[in-house]
């Protein structure tokens, strides 16, 4: 798989070649019918419902058209529309095909999306049930995993598996392990068993050990997976009678070195291997009333915002790999930026205001979950105030220029209140709370000064801002800071700053994305996986594999 082409993740429905998007009321019904010959690179096919990259952009696209363009709906059912297959999980070719890089990236991706359905369940009431009609293997499996609850059919067939360790020599990284104990609590004797057994657990086994909710006859799944969608439903608090509001196509110019949208910029430094993201705050005030915001639709700035920023931090992060250090900075009035947060406060409960808010909130969890460093660059003219100030707070370090002599000039940030638990990383916390690990002296004299407009040597006080160097030294201490972390091994750099960022109590999501995907990605370069004669390299060829015996 090289050259690797330039991924682009936008997409819309009328352009899926993987996925049919059904709606009946309060349930939806995303059905997978993979195009074989429709992988996004040459070399395989995605047979019996294999994904791979763009399999998963049109599920993440589909979910976002449900969260946003249909309220009404309350639970999407996944399914498949091929007989006896579910889901036969990533692609095993195209994983062969992949460098390591493309790996990590594509697991990345799915961990987000999977973690997204239940991100929505929690936060926003859209409930996910998984009618498993078909082998469910892999990926596939996780996927149901990452749903409310799982209904299998028991026409004694159709099983589900993690197959990864017996089959693969890897692992089921994207979330398997760590749903089946963390989440549906597979005692750990029954899951070893599980996921050492390549064929799978199926009927009442199945529902025995937990793995799945309930199972039912073939003639009578169609009838029981309604009937469980629509108590699922009733969980919900999404309204009935709301219009949807339509994605348009999000405009994006690119350039040799850059990228830019409505509100964001991204400009590369190729010599320098560094990115600028300049995000700008609202140019005019944003639509307060409800009518005016529905009326907006995905002009509406945070919308446009979320969406433009999540596009950005998606193509960087797998088209410009070399790119490792992303500057971060602000542009525009933080008066606007915090009359922004009034409204998002003030209609918190409304669906189509949650919902951005939701967007927002697992865009800037992609910031967190990046391997890029993330320097923070406080300059006049910045707006890092309320939402806009968790860019900030989600960088590795801060720099703010301080200018006591020109106060006029001098930058601010702003706290503000959805600066204390609107936007949680994943794990649970506030980046305040991460930033001062909950301790209360510290986060009381911040909320302290919600509100105020604070310079360079306030913010430091604080404990805001890693550094406050004046203006005779800001050129100085930012070039030496960006050109030593240039300089430094990209993946100790990635090591480091994932458990740094990551500070805080540990969860099924941070599992996830910290121990288990470190495992995976270590795993997925030894030779027993990857060598001449490793397991993925050898399936489907008919050679056994041949393994270093050495534990490691």
């Amino acid at each position: 798989m090289s050259p690797t082409p330039r991924v682009d993740y936008r997409t819309e429905p009328s352009r899926y070649k993987h996925w049919k998007l059904k709606f009946e009321g309060p349930v939806a019904t995303l059905a997978a019918d993979f195009d074989e010959n429709g992988g996004l690179m040459p070399g395989y096919k995605l047979k019996l419902n294999s994904y791979d990259l763009g399999v998963d952009i049109e599920l993440n696209d589909a979910i976002n058209r449900i969260r946003f363009e249909h309220p009404e709906v309350r639970t999407v059912v996944v399914t498949s529309l091929k007989d006896k297959v579910f889901c036969s999980g990533a692609n095993i070719f195209m994983l062969g095909l992949s460098s390591h890089a493309w790996k990590v990236n594509f697991c990345k991706f799915t961990n987000e999306t999977r973690n997204g359905l239940e991100d929505s369940s929690q936060h926003s009431g859209l409930k996910f049930l998984a009618a498993v009609n078909g082998a469910c293997a892999g990926g596939g499996y996780e996927l149901a995993l990452a749903c409310d609850e799982i209904l299998l059919v028991d026409d004694r067939s159709s099983s589900v598996s993690l197959p990864e360790v017996p089959l693969l020599g890897v692992l089921p990284g994207t979330g398997g392990l760590t749903r089946v104990t963390d989440k549906r609590h597979v005692r750990h004797d029954l899951a070893d068993i599980f996921c050492t057994t390549s064929e799978g657990v199926r009927g009442q086994k199945a529902k025995d050990w937990r793995l799945v909710d309930d199972i039912a006859k073939s003639a009578q799944f169609a009838a029981k997976v309604q009937e469980r969608a629509l108590q699922l439903a009733k969980l919900s608090d999404r309204p009935a009678g709301a219009k949807g509001v339509a994605l348009t196509p999000l405009q994006r110019s690119e350039e040799a070195d850059a990228l830019r949208y409505s509100h964001v910029a991204v400009e590369i430094d190729r010599a320098k291997r560094t990115a600028t993201f300049t995000i700008k705050a609202p140019a005019q005030a944003v639509q307060g009333e409800v009518a005016a915001i529905e009326a907006a639709g995905a002009a509406w700035y945070p919308l446009a915002l979320a969406r433009e920023l999540e596009d950005a931090i998606l193509s960087m992060r797998t088209n410009e790999l070399d790119i490792g250090t992303w500057l971060i900075k602000t542009q525009g009035d933080a008066a606007a930026v915090l009359q922004m947060d009034a409204v998002l406060a003030a209609h918190k409960d409304h669906w189509f205001v949650r919902e951005t808010v939701g967007l927002l909130r697992r865009t800037f969890s992609r910031l967190d979950v990046s391997s890029r460093s993330l320097f923070a660059l406080i300059e006049p003219g910045s707006c890092f105030a309320g939402s806009l100030l968790e860019l900030a707070l989600a960088c590795d370090r801060s720099y703010m220029l301080a200018l006591p002599d020109d106060e006029a000039r001098a930058p601010k940030i702003v706290v503000g209140e959805l600066n204390f638990g609107t936007y949680p990383m994943a794990t649970g916390q506030s980046r305040l709370q991460r930033r001062f690990y909950d301790e209360q002296p510290a986060l009381e004299a911040v909320r302290a000064q919600v509100g105020q407009a604070l310079d360079a040597d306030a913010a430091f006080a604080l404990g805001l801002v890693t550094s406050n160097p004046d203006d005779i030294d800001w050129a100085d201490e930012t070039r030496i800071a960006i050109e030593e972390r240039v300089a430094m091994s990209p993946d100790a750099l990635t090591g480091m700053e994932a458990n740094l960022r990551f500070n805080g109590p540990e969860n099924m999501f941070t599992r996830v994305f910290g121990r288990l995907t470190a495992w995976q990605n270590w795993i997925f370069q030894r030779p027993n996986a990857v060598g001449e004669k490793g397991a993925l390299k050898v399936y489907g060829k008919g050679d056994k594999a041949a393994f270093d015996w050495n534990r490691v």
